[in-house]
């Protein structure tokens, strides 16, 4: 028996991994998290799997429910949104599969930065402009933020900056960013992204704001950076013609000779 934890993306049904989707085929328990994994995902589960969606358990409700399964010696799908590196609460249902002994797995799935930065079309690192992706969000009443780690910090960097589960307070955002990275840095904030209602508002962090009027919500993902609109980038040197590479020898004396890859 093992409990497999599955990154189930960022929304879109078919933005899960081959194996993720074959985990839950095979899995006769699937908990998944209601409030953010889409429903459509559960046709994968095999005929009479068991099916529960964990959005209103606590965590020893979820607990004790692959208890239950290890004991009956079933696999357990365990799907939450997006990827499960951040922001997941996966660390802490791990800590209690390990006292008890439990096996599991984790199989990684789509970020939401990631389906956020395809639907802008946009490279958040670019050549002179941007080489760092900070994937952050402020403090809030489930989990305070580390006293170094603030927006302030991340944004004196120049690195392009992914703020989560910040919406609400997008105010505060643009009031503690604006005097460090300048009223007219680009932003964007990206709605429930891949799902088919999908919104997305450019603006700059002047008129974001208004741009985006008083309806906020709270599942949208913040992107604040010069990447989001520069033209006159350097092109990187990787595809230039006179690079010399392994896979492509250039010139008379080649680093990598052709033939010694």
């Amino acid at each position: 028996m093992t409990v497999h934890f599955i990154g189930a993306g960022p929304g879109a049904a078919d933005l899960i991994t081959l194996r993720g989707r074959d985990l839950i085929a095979a899995s006769p328990v699937c908990l998944y998290a209601g409030s953010l994994v889409p429903e459509a995902l559960l046709a994968h589960c095999p005929p009479g799997a068991r099916i529960v969606n964990t959005a209103p358990l606590s965590l020893d409700e979820i607990v004790a429910e692959i208890r239950a399964a290890h004991t009956a010696g079933q696999d357990v799908a365990r799907l939450h949104s997006g990827d499960l590196s951040v922001w997941s609460a996966m660390g802490e249902q791990l800590r209690r599969l390990r006292a008890e002994g439990i096996p599991f797995d984790v199989t990684p799935g789509v970020p939401a930065f990631a389906a956020a930065s395809a639907a802008l079309a946009a490279e958040m690192t670019l050549p002179g402009v941007a080489q760092s992706l900070v994937l952050t969000r402020t403090g809030g009443r489930a989990s305070a933020m580390p006293g170094g780690e603030t927006l302030e910090a991340f944004a004196a960097t120049g690195a392009t900056l992914a703020v989560h589960l910040s919406v609400h307070v997008l105010d505060d955002v643009v009031a503690r960013l604006a005097p460090i990275l300048g009223g007219d840095c680009p932003v964007a904030v990206v709605w429930r992204a891949s799902w088919p209602d999908q919104r997305v508002v450019r603006a700059t962090l002047d008129t974001i704001a208004g741009a985006c009027g008083a309806e906020r919500g709270r599942t949208a993902l913040i992107v604040v950076g010069r990447a989001l609109a520069a033209e006159g980038f350097d092109e990187s040197r990787l595809y230039a013609g006179d690079y010399d590479r392994r896979f492509r020898p250039v010139g008379t004396d080649p680093r990598f000779p052709a033939g010694t890859e």
